[in-house]
């Protein structure tokens, strides 16, 4: 015969013990740079994060329409890093000291643009036939 009151312990033990710590790579208070700079931030592996323009030097720059909109700026740390987003009407990018590609739509069209290292680089609808709007969807970088 068994004893309920043992198999009652081990439950509340269970019950007890703190859950697993599942990182989902969320971009943190992006709800936040949503409403105050109209740009969505939503995975990333935390080597490349949302930087003041000016603030120092080597940050990858992007500029969006309408063109008295602030620039957006990332600062890389790291060997490697990818980030995922939301970015509307993109037309250039500064590149820094990395190799930086960025993925772009344009419809149902995707787009990668190979960013020079420390030069501005046309992307989006600069390059586009009919300078259709493109969205900023992805940074990745490697030394």
């Amino acid at each position: 015969m068994t004893n309920p009151a043992a198999g009652a312990g081990r439950a509340v033990a269970t019950e007890g013990t703190p859950g697993f710590a599942v990182e989902t790579f969320g971009y943190p208070n992006a709800d936040v740079i949503l409403r105050d700079q109209g740009i969505t931030l939503k995975r990333g592996d935390g080597h490349i994060t949302l930087a003041e323009c000016g603030s120092e030097a080597g940050l990858l720059q992007i500029m969006r329409r309408p063109e008295d909109a602030v620039p957006v700026c990332f600062k890389v740390t790291g060997d490697s890093g990818f980030l995922t987003m939301e970015i509307p009407s993109v037309y250039g990018v500064r590149g820094n000291d990395y190799d930086t590609t960025v993925d772009m739509t344009v419809g149902a069209e995707e787009k990668s643009f190979d960013i020079t290292p420390n030069q501005w680089t046309p992307v989006g609808e600069t390059t586009d036939p009919d300078a259709r709007e493109h969205m900023l969807i992805e940074i990745r970088t490697s030394k």
